[in-house]
């Protein structure tokens, strides 16, 4: 739970913490759209170096969005698995032929990596890393180890150059899409990303739609995200102190220890949500009435040359996927 970075804040003073809120969400919006239209692994390659430079000229700890993939990994390592299976290619563009065999004795060498799996993960801190290293030792059985007798079927796993090129497209642009909406959290308050949201939506208003209320309720949520990881972290950390181990146990413990986790959870948002809201009322926070803003938000000369660059980049993919 530490290792997730959304909707932290890090103070800092680079020159994205200087761009107007509304220009941050805007040019993030644009980031992601861009992603989705680049329309080739070199396209993408570029976009990653390009927010490799970006996000070290804001001098913000490129480790925190590093931690922040770790709760994913799981789900790359998933989407790149059914890219090199279910992606095909023609005979030119073979890469590798994994002749594999399945059988009783790879079945038994199978099952027992998997009990020796089961009985040492505890004592591995990254289980997820130490997960992916079990299922590429079996992967390495299925192929290396072959026997004569009790073999039930051997069969071919063949790797093709688009199968692999999606998997490395699919990849790039998840983990892009992760640091951009990790750099806006990074870079922005929770307060300013309510402001930065009402004035993006502002032409809502012209359809009777109180968006004030809107961003209030985004902006609070995106506050409580690392408030409630904390809070479940110490109230793990106690039970645990008690003698509840959440990474071991059966089926039926674990669903115990999950319910006495949520219970205390519950209680603990409901009573920060009253505090939130007496705070909110003490100082006039009124539902659906016009409010008044201390500092009121005007874009300068590097807002605009930020949006400037973003929808030149915008044009340039466009371009890009009709003319090269």
């Amino acid at each position: 739970m530490n290792n997730i970075t959304f909707g932290q804040y890090v103070p800092g003073d680079s020159w994205v913490y200087k761009l107007d809120p509304r220009v941050k969400i805007i040019l993030t919006i644009l980031l992601i759209v861009i992603l989705f239209l680049i329309p080739n692994l070199i396209g993408m390659f570029i976009a990653l170096v390009a927010f490799l430079v970006m996000f070290l000229s804001t001098r913000i700890s490129l480790w925190k969005v590093i931690k922040g993939l770790r709760p994913v990994l799981f789900l790359l390592a998933f989407t790149i698995v059914l890219q090199l299976i279910y992606t095909t290619g023609n005979s030119e563009s073979v890469l590798y032929n994994f002749n594999m065999q399945i059988g009783l004795f790879q079945l038994l060498i199978l099952i027992g990596i998997f009990i020796f799996y089961l009985f040492t993960k505890k004592f591995i801190p990254l289980k997820i890393i130490y997960l992916l290293v079990i299922a590429i030792g079996m992967f390495l059985i299925l192929w290396l180890v072959k026997f004569d007798s009790f073999v039930w079927k051997d069969f071919n796993f063949i790797v093709y150059k688009e199968g692999v090129d999606n998997a490395v497209f699919i990849f790039v642009r998840i983990v892009l899409m992760i640091g951009i909406t990790s750099l806006l959290t990074l870079s922005t308050m929770s307060i300013d990303i309510n402001n930065g949201l009402e004035g993006v939506l502002s032409p809502l208003k012209l359809l009777k739609i109180n968006v004030g209320i809107f961003s209030m309720l985004v902006s609070l949520t995106l506050r409580f995200i690392p408030t409630l990881l904390m809070e479940s972290k110490k109230i793990m950390n106690a039970q645990a102190s008690r003698g509840v181990d959440f990474q071991e146990g059966k089926l039926k413990d674990k669903v115990v220890q999950i319910i006495s986790l949520l219970i205390p959870m519950f209680v603990i948002s409901f009573k920060r949500a009253e505090d939130l809201s007496n705070a909110m009322e003490t100082r006039g926070y009124i539902i659906g009435a016009k409010r008044t803003k201390l500092d009121e938000l005007k874009l300068r000369w590097r807002d605009y040359v930020a949006i400037f660059i973003s929808l030149a980049l915008l044009a340039l993919v466009i371009w890009s996927r009709f003319y090269v």
